[in-house]
């Protein structure tokens, strides 16, 4: 198991601050209240019940233990897409770096006839 799996587990107990979950490669691990859902929770237990399959993302490993932290609100956050507003700007144009690639040599000989003028 490593940062960034995707997991199945049940959840086993619940508390105020989070949810105690047994994954299906027999770890445990905890999903802390800020990571259920986005947004406020106000009462966990009517938003999670003890039994229930969830899917969940890991969020840290303790190889000492052999507990996780994970997350549902990641995998929540992935099927979210922000709209695309259009802006009056030209990134349509996959233009890059080519407009300072045509400048710069002509930076470069501006700077170098400054750059002899102030020398003593």
């Amino acid at each position: 198991m490593k940062i960034g799996d995707k997991l199945k587990g049940t959840i086993t107990g619940i508390k105020p601050y989070g949810a105690f979950v047994q994954l299906e490669n027999q770890m445990t691990g905890l999903i802390h209240i800020s990571e259920i859902k986005p947004g406020y929770i106000d009462n966990i237990y009517k938003t999670l019940t003890i039994g229930q399959d969830v899917l969940v993302q890991v969020l840290d490993v303790d190889e000492f233990t052999q507990k996780a932290s994970l997350s549902m609100r990641t995998l929540e956050e992935e099927h979210h897409q922000i709209p695309h507003r259009h802006r009056f700007s030209s990134n349509r144009h996959k233009t890059g770096f080519k407009p300072l690639k045509e400048k710069m040599p002509e930076w470069i000989k501006e700077s170098m006839a400054f750059l002899q003028n102030e020398t003593p």
